[in-house]
């Protein structure tokens, strides 16, 4: 979503390095263009001016001016107040004391709150926990269709109870909740449209109902400013307590997601972006204000990595290289763990340096990944631990029984033995690190 912002900050940034000595002239002027920047983004007005003020002052001291790097001291005097505008510091989940921890999803219809509730559900899951998803949002029997498959794909309870009313079945699930040891409930509540009296009053009598420990206003990046407008609405009805955005995948300017936090004070908790039920990441100002001025994300990477990376089949990896024993099977496991990291596009944003022009026009091939992955399915356990046995009749069986050519079939045990010789070099050498290959 922000690749279109971090692209103008990114000119802005080499502007501003060109110049060998800051003076005020020259820093007013890069104030002026990234609030231009931001307004072209959709970011609220205000939020702009007020942004846009704190870091001239910031700017404009003496020990920026005077200073050796005064360039890289404005942009990381633009850094910290993203990063503060965004939040100063981690929200954590509220967590009940005694009792199930109540969640209350709100926000308009169609802002992703049925799928947010089965992301929700899935985290709470792999800390070990137990949750529970309720329908309450019994208007639209499709969304209660939906919520039941989300839960079976997570593998948790779904309550639904149609005759009933929201109020009653929420009421209800505080029930079954504690008999069934859940300790975590999230309500997926109704949405409409628009704002409207009918709504507002029937997710005030569920929270006055059940008083929940954190109400979560689900907020669709792809709104622009009405996103602003409808949170500051929700506030002023409900008072909730944390933001999640959703749908941080497209190809909306992202403005507006910068400006919720400012205006309703109230901490992003979560971003969601993707339909898959693992597309959701716990929200980090800093994190983010580096991924919007196109310095990457390691933390998060590595993060990722570690959450996808088998450790004893890593370390079953390590000796085989050693002993330089890794065949299109090992290949094939670390293919798999890669794509449990996320979309490959995605990843590389997190790398310093690889986001804004440098990832422009470039297109990562995801079904490149695929391709491999059906190659070397096709082939034999014996071929997988053999690759040197693939002869002519066998690379054409395969790439019929993959659905490539012959040349693809070709290419990857090129690249292949190419990673076998780099390997064998590293081993004389010591083993320090995996090469990367590119399809």
């Amino acid at each position: 979503m922000f690749q279109d912002i971090t692209e103008k900050f990114d000119g802005v940034f080499k502007k501003l390095k060109g110049h060998g000595k800051l003076t005020e002239a020259n820093v007013s002027e890069t104030m002026r263009l990234v609030r231009r920047v931001l307004l072209e983004a959709d970011v609220n007005f205000k939020v702009a001016k007020d942004f846009v003020a704190g870091v001239q002052d910031k700017a404009m001291g003496h020990d920026v001016l005077k200073s050796i790097t005064p360039a890289q001291q404005v942009i990381k005097i633009l850094h910290d107040e993203l990063a503060r505008l965004m939040g100063t510091t981690d929200s954590q989940i509220n967590e009940s004391g005694s009792g199930p921890t109540i969640i209350m999803l709100t926000g308009l219809q169609g802002s992703g709150k049925t799928t947010l509730a089965g992301k929700l559900a899935k985290h709470f899951k792999a800390r070990g926990q137990s949750p529970l998803l309720v329908a309450a949002d019994l208007q639209r029997p499709a969304a209660v269709e939906q919520l039941k498959v989300v839960g079976e794909q997570v593998g948790v309870s779904v309550l639904a109870e149609l005759a009933s009313t929201p109020v009653n079945v929420c009421r209800q699930a505080l029930d079954v909740a504690r008999k069934s040891m859940n300790d975590i409930v999230i309500f997926d509540t109704a949405g409409r449209l628009h704002v409207d009296d009918e709504l507002m009053q029937e997710l005030t009598s569920i929270k006055e109902t059940t008083n929940p420990d954190e109400i979560l206003f689900v907020a669709d990046g792809m709104t622009g400013q009405d996103a602003v407008n409808t949170a500051k609405e929700f506030q002023n009805r409900l008072d909730f307590t944390g933001i999640v955005l959703t749908k941080l995948d497209g190809d909306a300017r992202g403005g507006a997601a910068l400006s919720i936090r400012a205006i309703t004070g109230k901490p992003i908790k979560f971003i969601s972006n993707g339909e898959k039920l693992d597309a959701l990441e716990k929200f980090h100002p800093d994190r983010m204000a580096s991924r919007i001025l196109g310095m990457g994300d390691i933390v998060t990477l590595v993060e990722r990595a570690q959450g996808a990376v088998d450790e004893e089949k890593a370390r079953k990896l390590e000796k085989k290289l050693r002993r330089q024993e890794f065949t299109l099977e090992d290949f094939y496991d670390q293919l798999q763990q890669i794509k449990n990291m996320g979309p490959m596009e995605e990843l590389l944003k997190m790398i310093p340096g690889a986001g804004g022009k440098a990832m422009k026009g470039m297109q990562v091939d995801e079904k490149a990944l695929v391709y491999v992955e059906a190659i070397i399915n096709s082939m034999t356990i014996e071929e997988r631990r053999r690759p040197n046995i693939l002869n002519g009749s066998r690379r054409k069986r395969i790439a019929n029984g993959s659905g490539t050519s012959v040349q693809e079939v070709n290419k990857l045990l090129n690249q292949f033995n190419m990673m076998q010789k780099m390997m064998k070099k590293m081993n004389k050498q010591g083993l320090r690190g995996m090469p990367r290959l590119s399809f």
